[in-house]
């Protein structure tokens, strides 16, 4: 991955889940603590602040930096799971820098377990789980970009009817269900503007 793309994504997927901050937030004031845009937000920002840096490192690096950032400078639930994401990302870089779906399936199984163990989530429990697990089979299926991008957001939507156990959502009971979770929304965003920046660059 050259620097270029890297800070191509970085981006466009910062500036993404920025433009969609009021949304966010109102999806979380349904069901949670009303803070998710304005957390993404403030630590997105914060990237795009400091992206010269960040993409002057190796890719791997710099999505540690990305996820120390959203550790240290978002708020609520979101800033250490989107951190431990991007961190575990990092870590499972490979070192050659070559990618392909079958790999980016291997990363992000790992992130997802690293998730599991951060937020004590499983599949199901209504969270950005239930949007990075379809995808990630999607991605070791070798499925196209399209087709990966149609999964991420069917899998948010598909949130709407779940009823909430873990975080914030979850002392709703069934005042949850009807509502889709701003994190399930916040994936699929980000992992369609991805998914849109990469068929335009191939």
């Amino acid at each position: 991955m050259t620097p270029d793309l890297l800070r191509s994504l970085l981006q466009g997927t910062a500036e993404a889940v920025i433009a969609q901050a009021e949304h966010l937030t109102a999806l979380d004031q349904a069901i949670g603590d009303g803070d998710h845009g304005i957390n993404m937000k403030r630590g997105l920002e914060n990237v795009l602040a400091d992206l010269e840096n960040i993409t002057a490192k190796p890719p791997a690096e710099a999505l540690k930096a990305v996820g120390m950032t959203m550790v240290m400078k978002v708020g609520g639930a979101s800033g250490p799971l989107y951190g431990t994401l991007a961190v575990t990302l990092g870590k499972e870089w490979p070192t050659d820098d070559e990618l392909d779906s079958a790999k980016l399936g291997q990363m992000l199984a790992a992130s997802i377990e690293a998730l599991k163990k951060r937020g004590k989530a499983d599949l199901g429990a209504k969270t950005m789980l239930d949007v990075l697990a379809p995808v990630q089979q999607a991605l070791e299926a070798n499925k196209s970009m399209t087709e990966i991008s149609a999964i991420a957001q069917q899998a948010a939507e598909a949130t709407i009817p779940m009823r909430a156990t873990r975080g914030r959502a979850s002392f709703l009971g069934d005042r949850s269900i009807g509502h889709m979770d701003p994190g399930a929304y916040s994936s699929a965003l980000i992992i369609q503007t991805i998914c849109q920046l990469l068929e335009e660059k191939s």
